[in-house]
């Protein structure tokens, strides 16, 4: 499994969801996934043992995003997700959205593919 697959899965049920952009007309509330990077952090005999996968969850919300944001952040931690950054963003007043951004980390079992 992967990031993406997890992030998906957890967050669907609570939040419309799309991977880089959101491509139909946005809801009034709705979170867009941004991979952010791969990293091999742990190796052994040259070879990595473990990904570190990290994204960015930016939740888009015309109005109060806090609880929302709080039960993302709930239901993230309750899928071992790690947090690694969360931060306001902004208001977009072309938009109306609050922007709310939070980051997120998974180490994940490497496996070369033959």
């Amino acid at each position: 499994m992967s990031l993406l697959e997890e992030l998906n899965t957890v967050l669907l049920p609570l939040v419309p969801v799309e991977t880089g952009v959101f491509s139909a007309a946005p809801p009034d509330r709705y979170v867009v996934v941004t991979p952010i990077v791969e990293t091999f952090r742990l190796y052994a005999d040259n070879l990595p043992h473990h990904e570190v996968q990290e994204a960015r969850l930016s939740l888009f919300d015309k109005g109060n995003y806090i609880a929302i944001k709080n039960t993302i952040v709930r239901a993230l931690l309750a899928a071992d997700i790690t947090i690694i950054d969360r931060r306001y963003i902004g208001h977009e007043d072309d938009t109306g959205y609050h922007h709310f951004a939070i980051d997120v980390a998974k180490d994940y079992s490497f496996e070369m593919e033959e």
